[in-house]
Formats: C-alpha cells, structure tokens, sequence
C-alpha cells in the first residue's frame, strides 16, 4: 500500500471536465471474457507474496508453514448471469456511499466487464486523488508499450581507460547483487561481472564507471510529502540501482511483512550498485575506483587484447514485464511503479523522468481509447498528491484489459489482492458485513492520509462479473472505518444479484 503520510492541507478540488459520453468498450463472446481471465491466473493462484511466488517455484522456506489451499476466485463467473440493472445496483449502493466514515466525497463507477455497460455513478467522471490505484493505470500502459515478454537491460561495456568497465543502468529496478536478492529470480550482478571478467580476458579491471544518464530530472517527485524519501516506501530513482534500493535486501525480505514493505534505502542507488560491481571485479569499491560518468559509443573496432571502448562486455535482462506488473500491483511496490513509467516514456520518446513517465502513461491511454481528459499524472505510483484519476477511466480501463480485445492487458489481473486472502486485502473482508466480498473481490488499493480508494474487479451472487472503482481524497476519521466502509460496497456487490 502507498503509506500513511502526515496530512498536507485538504487537496484543492479537481478540475471539472466536460460532459461527455462514457467510453463505449466493445462487448465479446462471453468466452473470449473466459479466457482472457483465466490465462492471468484469475482463479485459485494466490499472488503472494513477492518473496514466494516470483521464483518460477523456488521452495518455501522451511521455517515458514505451508499456505493452505486458496478458495476458488472469480471461478464462478457466469458469462450468461444475467446482467444487474441500474436501479438494482442504485439501491444496493446508495446507503452505502454515504458512510460518513467515507468523508464528505465519494466518487464511485460500477460497470460489467462483457459489455461494458455503466450499472452505476456518483462523480465518476470527476478526476480524484487515487494514491496507489494509479498503478493499474501505470501497469496498462507499459504491458501496452512495451509488452508483456519485454525484459530491461543492464549493460557493462569496456571504458576509454585499459581495465575501465562501465556498469551502463537501463531501468531494472528489481536487479540484485546476488542470489540473496530482494526479488526472486532478478537478474543479478554477479552474473554480469563472469561476463566482464571473461569478456576481458588476461586484462584486470582497474575502475568502474557508473553510467545512469538514461534517466533524468530529480530522483524524488515534487508532490511526495516530505517523509517519503525517509519512510522506506520511496526511494530515489535513478537508472541503475539493486534490490529497489534497499539497504539491507535479506532484512527486508524477512520483516516484508511486519512492515507493510517499508525498507531502509540507499541515497544513491546508482552509485551504491556500482560500488557492488566494483567488489565482484576484485576491486575494493572504494570512491575513487568508481564514479559516475557515461559510456562511450561503441566504434565496432578491436584493440587487440583489450575490448575497444564501448565494446559490451555482458549483459544481463530483468524478468519479463508481465512479472514485473504482478509485483507491482500485488505488492503494491511503488519504486517499481516508477521504474516502469519511465520504460512508458522511453518508447514514446519522452524524458525517463517523473513527468516523462506521466505524460507517456497519459498518452498511452489515450491510444488506448480511454478518456484522456478524465487522468493526469505526476509520477506512476500514486505517491504524489497532484494525481488525478477519474473512478470512470479505472472501471473503463479494467474492461478494456479484460474484454479480449487487447489480450496483452489482461497481465494486470495476475496481480490483483484477492479479498481476504492476499496483498493488501488480506486481512479485509472479514466481518460479517464484509464477509461476501472474500475470495469474490480482487482489487487495487490505495491509502495516503485523507485519501482512501479501491478499484478492481467483483462477481454478483448471480456470476455476474462487475468492475467497480470507489475514490475517496476527504476522510478524516480512522483508517479501519474507512476500510470497511469501502469493503461493505464491493461485498454489497458480491452478495446481491442487483436486480
């Protein structure tokens, strides 16, 4: 989840857009909607957590006991449910959303996923702070930019110096050191550096450059509060770092847990990796054997024993991108969100920088067929209180992934919190009121002081299967009110056929 951050002031109101015609999402035979969501895993795979289920079925610690069996979920989706009415889904709602634990504006979309017809709406065109529900957005536009099975590099080519390799960052947020990484399975370091030193041949590595120029502007986004850079759940982003920057990878890997995913992290994770680079070649890694600088362009020339300058060395590749969006959701991670805006904005030919990557995530969508006018972006994660979304365009963009009609979309699904059982769901969903929502609602949440939300995906008693979004950005009452406020609408959902 984004963190609980000291309140800032109450958000200025959202620019009103203009009226205008909901975005009309095409309707597909009701097994194409089957398939779709069955191939991203939308029934009995549990999505977490991070350090169990990303290592293409790496064994569970034996300290730790073994998960039982996941309920079915999403399973009983009955295409040819039939279909919630307005009127039913109106009245089921209503009492609901005016829950004074939900503050004095809730905006709230609900639509059916085959058709794509709006069942209900309370301001949902009105753009809202989203905190981390933006990382659905964030996840669609890369896996529509750069495609699911596309991996980041990271490069080591040969210096202008004898023996200089410089480490050259393209983006990997999930890049270890060594097998005691945060992120099971990320490509790691000291592979990179087998390569280099065989690349290199009898010549010794005398220095590291560290080349990190791939991304630009500030390493923190203006509109964080001011304790994010410190409070373990932001981190400085810059083109090469390991482990997403934390200090202490194996710590936090242990307390992911206990500490919702807040870690220690590194000022400068750029030169900190290069320092780690430098120990693998043999070298100390101290300052003054590595610094940053840039590459150099590669001549194609051979300078006899020792690679010419530019020459790559090695290279290794981070998972595939449709592991990279699990992570991202499931575990609500935000230094990976903002790693893959930036990869938005680098194939729309955009700075690699904070509004780089929001601008290309807003474009993205808008080729899409989405309502541009209805999102406007500062970063990717949800962390900065200038964000903008609309409920509408998050219940508009879950159809569009799940209807068929881009399949690459789909992948966001695979990641979604399972109520009551994953992610930041799960410890939701557990009281009487909230109970039908368990193992039936499979959402994105997000939590900044003042602002509570949640969008995702719910089946009706009836197997109708809806998308719903409810934004929050003024409550001021307790989080645990707030929560049940929320989960009481989607579990409203889950329990009524809404006709």
């Amino acid at each position: 989840m984004s963190p609980p951050v000291p309140p800032s002031g109450a958000a200025p109101p959202p620019p009103q857009p203009p009226p205008r015609r909901r975005l009309q999402l095409v309707a597909v035979l009701s097994a194409v909607l089957v398939v779709a969501l069955a191939a991203v895993g939308l029934v009995v795979v549990r999505p977490g957590p991070v350090a169990g289920w990303l290592g293409g079925g790496a064994a569970q610690k034996a300290s730790q006991p073994p998960e039982p069996d996941p309920p079915a979920v999403l399973v009983g989706a009955d295409p040819n449910a039939p279909l919630p009415t307005p009127e039913g889904v109106r009245a089921a709602l209503e009492p609901l959303v005016r829950a004074a634990a939900l503050g004095d504006r809730v905006n709230v979309s609900v639509a059916d996923v085959a058709t794509g017809q709006e069942l209900y709406g309370r301001g949902q065109d009105d753009p809202t702070v989203p905190a981390s529900v933006t990382k659905l957005a964030t996840g669609v536009a890369v896996l529509a930019a750069r495609g699911p099975a596309y991996r980041i590099p990271t490069r080591a080519v040969a210096g202008a110096a004898p023996g200089e390799v410089v480490l050259v960052g393209g983006g990997d947020p999930t890049l270890a050191v060594d097998k005691n990484g945060f992120y099971p399975g990320a490509a790691r370091l000291d592979d990179l550096a087998g390569q280099v030193r065989k690349a290199l041949g009898g010549t010794a590595p005398t220095k590291v450059t560290v080349d990190s120029s791939l991304f630009s502007g500030p390493v923190y986004e203006p509109g964080w509060d001011s304790d994010i850079p410190t409070g373990g759940f932001g981190a400085a982003i810059t083109a090469l770092t390991t482990d997403a920057a934390r200090k202490d990878p194996e710590e936090a890997r242990k307390n992911f847990d206990d500490t919702h995913g807040a870690a220690e992290r590194v000022p400068k994770p750029d030169l900190t990796a290069g320092r780690q680079f430098a120990k693998l070649l043999g070298l100390s890694g101290d300052a003054d054997e590595v610094k940053p600088g840039t590459a150099p362009a590669a001549s194609g020339a051979s300078a006899g024993a020792t690679s010419a300058p530019g020459t790559e060395l090695g290279k290794v590749e981070s998972l595939p991108m449709i592991r990279l969006v699990d992570i991202m959701i499931s575990d609500s991670d935000n230094v990976i969100a903002e790693y893959l805006a930036r990869q938005v904005a680098l194939t729309k030919g955009k700075p690699a920088s904070f509004a780089g990557g929001a601008a290309a995530t807003d474009e993205v969508l808008g080729e899409l067929g989405l309502p541009a006018n209805e999102i406007s972006l500062a970063d990717g994660s949800g962390l900065s209180r200038t964000d903008r979304i609309s409920p509408s365009l998050l219940t508009d963009l879950i159809t569009l992934a799940g209807n068929g009609s881009h399949p690459e979309l789909a992948a966001i699904f695979g990641g979604l919190p399972v109520g009551g059982w994953s992610g930041t769901l799960d410890g939701r969903y557990q009281k009487a009121a909230t109970r039908a929502g368990a193992g039936v609602v499979r959402a994105k949440t997000g939590t900044l002081t003042g602002v509570n939300a949640i969008a995702g995906l719910v089946t009706t008693a009836e197997g109708r299967l809806l998308t719903f979004a409810v934004l929050t950005d003024r409550t001021t009452g307790g989080l645990d009110d707030t929560r049940e406020a929320l989960d009481r609408i989607s579990s409203a959902l889950a329990g009524c056929g809404c006709r």
